[in-house]
């Protein structure tokens, strides 16, 4: 037999390896939380001025501690705070924090669009695949702080619904400190994190933040018809957050042995698990388990999330990596845009100069899913937009828009009008296929100008 003594803890294997933890380890954890639990006030005082403070994405963040990092706020200058997609209104992205917090943000969301668009918070390009390796390579993490499920009896914290990039700039961090929730819910995969790794833990008991289910339109109902009858039965889907992927969640419900590999678990999926439609065992990869890596939605998906063998959460270096996503058998990739051109450009992330979000996965899933066997591409979007003003299918991008998935990476484009299969089309092809699903006021306009750029 023999020990294994990561710090003060001991472990104890057996010839078969088989993990085996004594009385004295156990009451030896015990005490090392309590030695490691101090208030929120305390644990923010290794904050320096000119730090880089790193939080999980969305559901992630630890709200007791941020807020006892703002009450330093006339001790510090310049401590920059990376997080994608913030969920609260934290208050140190308010204009008056400016010189002592700078919001740097790796997804524009609510909570930080205006401060991004503002000029007060930075913004970080990149493909989310990439996020982790960009904490590994780039940016000197010297505190993570994030919210995390209660110690289990071996020692281990789970983050539960925020996997991503966290578990990565966890473990490039300087120093950790844990606000522990007894809401949040433990997830298995490679979620965990060991006492023996955490310099300080603070505890909360505050509710995970939920994000409702949105109504659904009838074009949101139609679209999601249209994408449903292009996913055959036994594919592997990636599903999004909104009211298009919930219209596509309903639609597939009568679908068989459907899997799911996606970057967001959402409450959708719960509903594809119960209704017999999602089983995973045609997956060609992970067979039987939703894999995703991180979640957003109701307590109802929370709970079902908890400690469910059905779900395991994964860095998104490995979810999102293209060449992973292509594993998968009939991979469809489902994503939305805000604009896109008559060449197939979408501009998925800002309108004209202005941020609106970010590429996130979208780059990602659309060229895994192209790698795929039988794998599908859409891209999702109504056709106007402005109370039916607007066309959001253009001849050009406005000026500034950024290209979020190239012309190159897109496969099929639905609206409430059909759908239009690009790859594999010329030039003119495209032109004339998307000018077939845009709303039929703007389609004698857009013809128009397809011709004058010699497109048809």
């Amino acid at each position: 037999m023999s020990v294994y003594l990561p710090q003060e803890m001991a472990y104890a294997y057996s010839e078969n390896k088989k993990l085996i933890f004594y009385p004295r380890v156990q009451k030896n954890l015990r005490e090392l939380y309590k030695r490691k639990l101090v208030t929120e006030q305390e644990a923010v005082q290794v904050i320096k001025t000119g730090d880089n403070v790193v939080l999980p994405l969305g559901c992630g963040e630890p709200p007791a501690l941020l807020e006892a990092m703002v009450k330093r706020h006339h001790e510090l200058e310049d401590v920059k705070v990376h997080q994608m997609l913030p969920i609260r209104e934290a208050s140190y992205l308010k204009p008056q924090m400016t010189r002592s917090f700078r919001h740097v943000s790796w997804f524009t969301s609510g909570p930080n669009r205006q401060a991004v668009n503002e000029g007060r918070a930075d913004f970080m390009p990149g493909h989310f695949h990439e996020y982790p390796l960009l904490f590994q390579e780039y940016i000197n993490v010297d505190v993570f702080m994030g919210t995390v499920s209660p110690m289990d009896e071996r020692g281990y914290f789970s983050f539960g619904l925020s996997v991503d990039y966290t578990s990565t700039a966890a473990a490039q961090a300087k120093v950790i400190i844990l606000e522990v929730n007894p809401n949040m819910p433990r997830t298995r995969g490679e979620s965990l994190i060991h006492i023996s790794e955490v310099d300080y833990i603070v505890e909360n008991n505050n509710p995970i933040p939920e994000i409702p289910i949105p109504a659904l339109t009838e074009n949101d109902r139609i679209i999601g018809g249209y994408i449903a009858e292009l996913v055959e039965d036994g594919a592997t889907v990636q599903l999004g957050i909104g009211s298009m992927p919930n219209a596509v969640a309903e639609a597939l419900q009568n679908k068989k042995n459907l899997g799911i590999h996606t970057e967001m678990v959402t409450d959708g999926m719960v509903d594809l698990v119960e209704c017999g439609a999602v089983t995973g065992i045609k997956k060609t990869l992970h067979q039987g388990k939703i894999i995703g890596s991180f979640a957003a939605g109701t307590r109802r998906l929370y709970d079902f999330m908890n400690d469910n063998p059905l779900v395991e959460m994964y860095p998104v270096s490995y979810v999102n990596d293209p060449y992973v996503i292509g594993q998968n058998y009939k991979m469809v990739s489902i994503n939305a845009t805000l604009e896109i051109d008559l060449l197939g450009q979408c501009a998925s992330e800002t309108i004209g100069f202005r941020q609106y979000s970010a590429t996130g996965g979208q780059t990602d899933f659309a060229r895994g899913c192209l790698r795929s066997p039988g794998g599908k591409g859409v891209i999702a979007l109504h056709s106007t937009a402005k109370k039916g003003t607007v066309s959001k299918i253009v001849p050009i991008l406005q000026p500034g828009a950024v290209v979020s998935c190239s012309k190159n990476d897109v496969d099929h484009v639905v609206t409430e009008f059909g759908v239009a299969k690009l790859r594999g089309k010329t030039a003119r092809e495209r032109a004339l296929a998307l000018i077939g699903i845009a709303h039929p006021d703007f389609r004698s306009e857009l013809r128009a100008a397809a011709q004058r750029m010699d497109l048809i």
